[in-house]
């Protein structure tokens, strides 16, 4: 990086990138769960996954939060220098970095459904949910301090890692308008031209 700019990739995005694929898995394998009776039968492997669906829900949405809170608030201001990176870059990293452990759990949520019917499957799609309610939190927060929250991504490792984890130290703010993606992590709806 030029006079000694940091790559930056936006929190938000990082916290969504793994909520579709986990949702869309989850609901995939739920989905093929159900098909045969499995050990339980579907009533309680239903009943089961509508339980775990909700507390993983609930569990990744509120997990690391005041860490989270701790890190925005002493976030400094983004350098000139530093290079924000392109949210679809960053889902890209994330998602290729966790190829293999959804993969992995998809093939767990499937082989689960002999014994419980779409358990693991809806406990897959509950934390891509849990992901998506810390992302649109993460936002709100965003537009509240009215500062986009950026993260190094050299502190970052090599599959995205968790904008939270040990490694992070301290976040950067920009302005609301700054990088392409909207506060929350979605795409940025540009006004139609007329």
């Amino acid at each position: 990086m030029a006079r000694g700019g940091q790559g930056l990739a936006r929190v938000a995005v990082v916290v969504r990138a793994g909520a579709a694929p986990l949702w869309w898995s989850g609901a995939f394998a739920a989905g093929i769960g159900v098909l045969g009776p499995g050990v339980t039968g579907r009533r309680i492997g239903v009943l089961a996954g509508a339980a775990l669906f909700l507390i993983a829900a609930g569990v990744v949405a509120l997990m690391r939060r005041k860490r989270y809170d701790a890190l925005a608030r002493g976030a400094a201001r983004a350098g000139r220098y530093d290079v924000l990176q392109d949210r679809a870059v960053t889902v890209r990293t994330w998602r290729r970095g966790h190829r293999w452990w959804l993969l992995l759990a998809f093939a767990v949520a499937i082989g689960s459904s002999f014994a419980v019917p779409a358990a693991a499957g809806m406990l897959l799609a509950g934390a891509g949910t849990g992901l998506r309610l810390k992302a649109a939190w993460l936002g709100r927060r965003e537009r509240a301090g009215n500062t986009l929250l950026w993260v190094r991504v050299d502190r970052l490792d090599r599959r995205g890692g968790s904008p939270a984890g040990r490694a992070v130290r301290a976040l950067r703010g920009t302005g609301i308008a700054a990088g392409d993606a909207a506060p929350g992590g979605t795409r940025r709806r540009t006004a139609a031209l007329v």
